[in-house]
């Protein structure tokens, strides 16, 4: 008997296996869909183009004969082995998406998404994704774990570990303790673990620090008098005392940040009046290209027709390193389209001609471009984890030293020249002096 329509039903008659995998589309006439896929077949009376689909996208199916039956003998155990989820891909499945949330710093929340669960059941059919609170207590588990083996780690690495602390805050204003133990491990490799970002609630004095320090060290079981080699920090009032507190009390060593006080070093130097001014010059220029739209498209515009790298222009940061390097570099390299942006009465108008920098401003710009380049090469390389940095000091200071040589037309930057070489003598020459523990 034919097979016919029957108001977007399966046909009466279905001689053929395929029906279980195909289904008549309730919307259009003359056409089937795959089960399997979602795919849309037209649909005359006969199965073959249905067969001939399963053979190519889901190749579970052969023919019998002439008449285009499917052979059961494959088709149901195909499907079964692919739909079934055992017990065994559930744990793998699982532990992949835990690995997932820590690997990639992922909410827990993750595995409540609508989109995260449907893509799930599509990759595992009979996968069903664990609760947040299967996954919380997982990560509770693995952290304990992660804990206990690091301090057996840290246990082999006697009188060989190096602390690095630092007192910051971030962009929601809350104060944070960070402490990082770096050592080499069995196959000579550096390592670099962060051992707590500790909420600081209460005063930033320097016992407290002191006493966060040492709570740390107890969390992991490591002692501060004979497995620490030294504790590195920054040059703040109260870091540099809470670790002289903690030289008194468990004679570790201490040695203060080489690159932050290399920053210092050069925010000192650039105090020089025609400096701050020529660097406000800057700030404002870079400033208004943020923050007005009419701008920003013009300046691409210029870029454009000049041929000009379509960078934007980089603001300096108080609190970021080498920002106002990187500030004066950028806008050297795009000094004639802003400059002829500005030229552009819907960019500036009469209230904003202050904009315009003076020729002399950017020749200072330029000197003073090739005045701080060593310093930023130097703190770079003072910021590198994947080596050591503190047995190199000594000739990196000479270097230092060495650049501040270097003659300059403009007399604001021999002034800086002069200032940063003096600030090298009373900082740096002190610090790398300092290195007899090693």
């Amino acid at each position: 008997m034919d097979e016919t329509h029957n108001k977007g039903k399966c046909p009466r008659t279905k001689s053929s296996k395929v029906w279980k995998y195909f289904k008549i589309s309730p919307k259009r006439k003359g056409v089937v869909i795959c089960t399997l896929c979602q795919m849309e077949l037209a649909y005359h009376k006969s199965t073959t183009a249905m067969l001939e689909h399963l053979k190519q996208r889901h190749p579970i199916v052969t023919r019998d004969g002439d008449n285009c039956k499917t052979k059961q003998r494959t088709l149901p155990s195909y499907l079964g082995k692919e739909t079934q989820c055992t017990p065994q891909k559930a744990a793998e499945l699982s532990k992949t998406i835990l690995r997932v949330i820590v690997k990639d710093m992922r909410p827990l929340s993750l595995v409540e998404g609508e989109a995260f669960i449907d893509m799930i059941e599509y990759a595992c059919p009979g996968f069903k994704c664990p609760s947040r609170w299967w996954f919380t207590k997982q990560l509770e588990k693995a952290y304990q774990h992660t804990l206990e083996d690091l301090k057996k780690d840290l246990k082999k690495r006697s009188s060989k570990i190096t602390l690095t602390t630092d007192a910051w805050t971030s962009i929601a204003t809350e104060a944070y303790l960070g402490v990082t133990c770096h050592y080499i491990n069995d196959n000579w490799e550096m390592v670099s673990i962060v051992l707590c970002t500790k909420p600081l609630e209460d005063r930033h004095t320097a016992e407290n620090i002191a006493r966060w320090i040492e709570e740390v060290a107890e969390k992991f079981d490591f002692s501060l008098l004979d497995d620490v080699q030294a504790i590195v920090h920054d040059n703040a009032a109260n870091v540099v005392k809470a670790l002289r507190i903690l030289e008194e009390r468990h004679g570790v060593a201490s040695l203060r940040c080489a690159g932050h006080t290399t920053q210092l070093i050069v925010n000192d130097a650039l105090k020089e009046p025609r400096i701050n001014k020529a660097l406000g010059a800057a700030r404002s220029l870079a400033g208004y290209f943020h923050s007005s739209d009419v701008a920003i498209l013009k300046l691409k515009l210029k870029q454009e027709q000049m041929g000009t790298a379509q960078h934007r222009l980089a603001q300096d940061v108080a609190v970021r390193w080498n920002s106002s390097y990187y500030m004066i570099k950028r806008l050297l390299e795009q000094r004639w389209p802003v400059t002829a942006t500005l030229s552009d009465p819907e960019v500036t108008n009469a209230a904003k001609h202050y904009l315009d920098m003076k020729a002399d401003q950017w020749s200072l710009l330029e000197e003073l471009q090739q005045a701080l380049e060593p310093f930023e090469q130097a703190t770079v390389f003072l910021s590198g984890q994947a080596y050591v940095t503190v047995s190199v000091l000594p000739p990196l200071v000479k270097a230092l030293q060495k650049s501040t040589q270097t003659v300059f037309e403009s007399a604001p930057v021999t002034t800086f020249q002069t200032a940063a070489a003096a600030e090298i003598a009373s900082r740096l020459v002190c610090l790398s002096s300092s290195l007899n523990f090693l």
